[in-house]
């Protein structure tokens, strides 16, 4: 399979966008935006970015963090999806998997996510009528669910899918449910959210979704409920869960759990905080000759550099290691 950089290149012509690579920030049972105010949340999550990160967000978020683990260093963002992890086959603990850098990162990225803001497949007029629009301050938006329980309404939740990574550039067939073997180079899960705002609401019942396909499709036209043009934001996580490839039997069902249990992949969801400092991100979308980095609009950071950016443990839990049960999931 062809690196995404290539089938981008491919596609329909590219109005401006961004791919860069966030390290791990913090590992915690938090989520500001499904359970503002809990400390601890219902489950566990994995958070990159800006380390204004905390059990309750409003507000501009970019104007009171002071370092992020993104390569992007105006980018305070914080984005964040459930934490996979191994339920051992025969005594029912369970493992978190590592999250692993992702292909064709900076140097000295740890773990983290590939984060993507793509533009749409709009027509000249298109762009000049509704051109892309960064997110306001205060803005944030979840896809997905962890109570999605069915085939078909996993389906349903268009862009969030996984594959089986032969090699982390061979990634295979995109699926809906999780791998029923195991992978050569880990689990790989993507999240697309929607690309369409209604301009008044800051959370997720002002967004909506116009593609009707997966894979990385540019988003269509908005529609006048949501007219407002958004570059589409997307995940990339590589779980690796080769290191637990010898504990799956041959021919018993896959045994990876997100976080919050379930019995499949179908509830596998993300959420985002905006968190760009002042215009920055606008000033990407504006360059519309470009990819990946804006043509130098944004003000990169050494990896190394942004490792040093952390969050205090708010919870105090035990998340790693072998685990009678999931945290926050005692019986």
């Amino acid at each position: 399979m062809k690196s995404l950089s290539i089938a981008l290149a491919l596609a329909a012509p590219v109005h401006a966008g961004l791919r860069f690579g966030c390290s791990s920030l913090t590992i915690q049972r938090l989520d500001p935006v499904v359970e503002p105010g809990n400390a601890p949340s219902s489950h566990v999550h994995h958070i990159v970015g800006g380390n204004a990160f905390n059990a309750t967000m409003t507000g501009d978020v970019g104007a009171r963090a002071t370092c992020t683990t993104c390569e992007m260093s105006e980018d305070f963002s914080n984005y964040w999806t459930a934490v996979l992890y191994f339920k051992h086959p025969t005594n029912g603990s369970y493992h978190r998997v590592p999250v692993v850098n992702n292909a064709a990162l900076a140097p000295n990225t740890k773990g983290g996510i590939t984060v993507y803001y793509t533009p749409h497949d709009f027509t000249t007029d298109d762009l000049k009528n509704q051109p892309i629009k960064a997110f306001p301050p205060g803005f944030r938006m979840t896809v997905g669910s962890p109570a999605t329980n069915s085939l078909d309404q996993a389906k349903g939740h268009i862009g969030l899918r996984y594959n089986c990574l032969q090699t982390l550039i061979n990634r295979g067939p995109e699926m809906v449910d999780f791998p029923d073997r195991p992978c050569p180079a880990g689990i790989f899960a993507v999240h697309h959210f929607p690309a369409c705002w209604d301009g008044k609401n800051l959370d997720s019942p002002g967004i909506y979704n116009t593609i009707r396909m997966d894979g990385f499709t540019n988003a269509p036209p908005c529609p006048a409920s949501h007219p407002v043009r958004m570059p589409q934001v997307t995940y990339e996580t590589v779980w690796d869960t080769t290191k637990f490839n010898s504990m799956w039997p041959s021919g018993t069902p896959n045994p990876f759990v997100w976080s919050f249990e379930g019995t499949s992949g179908y509830g596998t969801h993300a959420d985002y905080m905006f968190g760009w400092k002042g215009d920055s991100l606008q000033r990407a979308m504006n360059k519309s000759e470009c990819f990946y980095d804006g043509c130098g609009s944004i003000t990169k950071q050494v990896m190394t550099e942004a490792n040093k950016c952390t969050v205090p443990d708010m919870v105090g839990e035990v998340t790693d290691g072998w685990l009678d049960h999931l945290p926050g999931m005692a019986m």
